[in-house]
């Protein structure tokens, strides 16, 4: 990749805005990415306040390990919400951390790899034929779960269908693709969070809002933080491992966000300061976020797309951002009040972003051009989807382990990329 400065920065890499307009800049970063952010958590169960906590961690960390050479922000990856949820519930939420610290190593392998072997390796044994599939099967995988907080109240224990949930999600759902298809600027750079001020704003209305714990809750709170290693258990030791193949996935889209970085801000970023460097710094904060109880990071495109948008790539900027997202994270009531963002407005909004995130990857498909009608192309692509979507897992009851659908699909996926002979379309 030629470095290049295709558009003159307004604010290069290394330098330093003014204070007001440094502030200014910072929390345009922090609401860019606040939606997604604090969304994973709400639908994980892990507290919002210490999703903000590892994220404003994992920037700095970023920063410090990149040296300052790479505008990144880090924030609550998607790619997890699945396997968390499944280990919370048939486990434990340190499980569940214990998961993600495990996958966090896997990035510390893989970047001591690129730093000896360089990254060919890494693109033959995850080629698109295999990313592609895997990206739909995590878009699918989590739809139920946007549906039921969509369509359904607890009652007694018991999923109750209910229309009011229903109307308000559906209105959430439009006010989020509207922010998405009609605004302009930096307001098209976050519909998620629009969406859901705009749908918290109907539920008040439809009387779906309690504010009394926001009333109730102190100005300064420290954020809940789950430590896995504390409660140690074999069983939950062994079925952590399950968590482990999700980094394939994510490691594929940090590959992906440092080509887009390097083509927007105009530097070869896998060069200087490095693959290996970066995906080491991701997997550190990786880390960090697992051993807090935070949601699992990763770069955001969010963040990116306001690089884009904004041509102020200060490292400064981004690096504000998180010093904001610490602080938040610090404020009880604001933690409140993200607790009290009622079920059907984030399903209403989890419609649009779980079906965007399945279509990405079969984005993928159609822009590497991956040729279905190679029998080879199709039986991967095809049985990485069906284990993925249908379900299907592995399961050792005499060790407690078992191998959720994600994972065992993305597993698939790379043996039969690796095994299976090439062919040539007839």
């Amino acid at each position: 990749m030629a470095e290049k400065t295709r558009v003159k920065p307004i604010l290069d890499v290394h330098e330093k805005p003014n204070l007001a307009l440094w502030v200014t800049l910072s929390l345009q970063h922090l609401f860019a990415m606040f939606g997604a952010t604090v969304l994973v958590p709400i639908l994980t169960g892990l507290p919002a306040s210490t999703a903000l906590t590892t994220s404003g961690i994992g920037t700095l960390t970023y920063l410090l390990i990149t040296r300052g050479k790479i505008p990144a922000y880090l924030g609550s990856s998607f790619a997890f919400i699945n396997p968390i949820i499944v280990l919370s519930t048939t486990h434990s939420v340190e499980t569940a951390m214990l998961g993600a610290f495990l996958a966090s190593l896997v990035y510390g392998v893989v970047a001591m790899l690129i730093y000896k072997f360089g990254v060919n390796w890494l693109l033959k044994l995850l080629p698109p034929v295999v990313v592609g599939p895997i990206i739909i099967v995590i878009g699918l995988g989590i739809a139920p779960t946007a549906i039921n907080m969509a369509m359904y109240k607890t009652v007694d224990g018991a999923k109750v269908y209910d229309l009011k949930y229903f109307l308000v999600a559906l209105i959430t759902l439009a006010a989020t693709i509207f922010c998405c298809v009609a605004l302009r600027g930096f307001a098209k750079q976050i519909p998620v969070l629009l969406g859901i001020v705009f749908g918290y704003i109907v539920a008040v209305f439809a009387g779906l809002v309690d504010f009394k714990p926001v009333i109730d809750a102190p100005w300064f709170s420290l954020p809940k933080f789950t430590i896995p290693f504390v409660t140690y258990a074999p069983e939950w030791n062994v079925a952590a491992l399950a968590m482990v193949p999700i980094a394939i996935v994510t490691i594929n889209e940090h590959i992906g966000h440092q080509m887009v970085l390097s083509e927007v801000v105009g530097r070869n970023f896998l060069k200087d300061p490095g693959l290996h460097r970066s995906i080491l710094a991701d997997g550190t904060a990786m880390m960090f976020a697992s051993l807090l109880g935070g949601p699992p990071s990763t770069t955001y495109g969010e963040n990116i797309g306001v690089l884009a948008i904004t041509r102020i790539f200060s490292v400064f900027v981004l690096g504000g951002a998180a010093v904001f997202a610490l602080i938040l994270s610090f404020v009880g009531k604001f933690s409140a009040l993200i607790s009290t963002i009622p079920s059907p407005v984030m399903g209403g909004v989890s419609i649009l972003l779980f079906g965007i995130i399945a279509s990405s990857g079969l984005r993928m498909l159609v822009d590497e051009k991956v040729d279905l009608s190679i029998n080879r192309n199709l039986v991967i692509s095809s049985v990485i989807i069906v284990l993925g979507v249908g379900g299907a897992m592995l399961k050792f009851e005499s060790i407690n382990f078992e191998l959720p659908a994600m994972a065992l699909a993305a597993i698939s996926g790379v043996l039969l990329n690796a095994f299976l002979p090439k062919e040539d379309k007839k």
